[in-house]
């Protein structure tokens, strides 16, 4: 278990899994409500507000069981098929041995080092660099790189990724992530559904109505109602935010650690890093999609809203702990142009590198010193 992080990390995870999912049929429920009420208040005028409270209670109530199965249903489906939804985004495709020898091979070796059944693997059709892993189980645990990241990076910069992807599996960091998606994409339907319904209210009851009564309406307890409802709105969607702040940014420091105890080689890390840093943003994917990657070059307002730390935070990070240096921001040629000699995949130029071991030179003696020579 050191290889890949702090046992209670995964405890952690564990727990935060189980609180998400309790979570979400909270902001459910909670959204349900808030619909029930904006309706109530649309449809009938009353002075009290109390009572479009209990009505849209009673409306909450009867509506459970419908409610519940369709978020049972979502969650079925997304534990299935959330593989082919995100595929259908990216365009990721599974490869074999055959299709991508160097890249089966690198990570087929790391998986052997450590007892780890190897996930499957795929590769999507784009320029930009960066990876991800997905899955719920062992048997739908998968990787996914892009072209880009394959042409730009050499082995031992892959092998590095491959170990932060490989440790985000094992840390439990993916089923959390992927529950993380599915509560995303259940709350984007229901918020759909309550605005659908509340637009189309509105529309019915401006033209079926006179205009003194759905002016009357507007004041009162209706008035009142709709405002409660619309904060109800708002609290949902907010919570549904905080739910990505449980996704703790400290997993992607455990990952590259995680990286560096497989590969014994922070260099090759600290190298990927500031090769992806800035060329990760995937054209067409989702943030939940982006939220999975190495890197997410995507940020709230002031970074509040950030899922991952910093380039530049990882990096110290991993020369403050593991001895590695810095090259400081790497400029790649575009990716259209050709490859200097040495940019991209070097096994001539380093012929006595093997996969998921650590290379000659300064790091050959690190996992006897625990340190970089020199």
């Amino acid at each position: 278990m050191a290889a890949y992080g702090l046992y209670t990390h995964i405890q952690s995870n564990r727990r935060r899994s189980i609180i998400m999912i309790v979570g979400l049929f909270f902001l459910v429920y909670l959204m349900t409500y808030a619909g029930a009420l904006a309706a109530e208040a649309f449809f009938d005028s009353y002075e009290d507000v109390g009572w479009y409270l209990a009505v849209a209670w009673r409306d909450l109530k009867m509506a459970a069981p419908v409610v519940t199965a369709l978020t049972l249903l979502w969650i079925v489906i997304a534990y299935y098929f959330h593989q082919n939804m995100i595929d259908a985004i990216t365009g990721g495709e599974e490869v074999t041995r055959e299709q991508q020898p160097r890249l089966y091979n690198l990570l087929e070796n790391l998986c052997i080092s450590r007892g780890i059944p190897t996930p499957k693997l795929k590769v999507m059709e784009s320029d930009a660099l960066n990876a991800f892993a997905t899955g719920m189980n062992p048997k739908q645990y998968s990787i996914t790189v892009t072209t880009g990241l394959l042409k730009r990076l050499d082995d031992r910069e892959i092998e590095a990724v491959l170990g932060h992807e490989l440790t985000h599996i094992r840390n439990g960091d993916v089923r959390m992530m992927v529950i993380a998606v599915i509560i995303a994409g259940i709350i984007s339907f229901f918020a759909e559904l309550v605005f659908r319904g509340l637009s189309n209210t509105r529309f019915s009851t401006g033209s079926g109505r006179s205009s003194s009564s759905s002016s009357d309406r507007k004041g009162g307890g209706a008035g009142g109602a709709i405002i409660i409802a619309l904060v109800l709105l708002a609290v949902a969607w907010a919570l549904s935010i905080v739910i990505r702040f449980a996704l703790s940014r400290s997993r992607e420091f455990l990952a590259d650690a995680g990286s560096v105890e497989l590969t014994k080689d922070p260099d090759g890390m600290i190298s990927a890093l500031r090769k992806i840093e800035g060329r990760g943003e995937l054209p067409g994917a989702t943030s939940a999609v982006m939220e999975l990657c190495v890197d997410n070059p995507r940020s709230g307002f002031a970074d509040l809203f950030a899922t991952h730390p910093s380039v530049d935070s990882r990096v110290d990070a991993l020369i403050k702990f593991a001895g590695g240096h810095d090259p400081g921001p790497i400029a790649l040629p575009a990716p259209d142009a050709p490859a200097a000699e040495g940019d991209v995949d070097n096994d001539e130029d380093t012929p006595d590198r093997q996969p998921g071991r650590p290379p000659s030179g300064p790091w050959s003696n690190q996992e006897s010193k625990g340190k970089p020579a020199g």
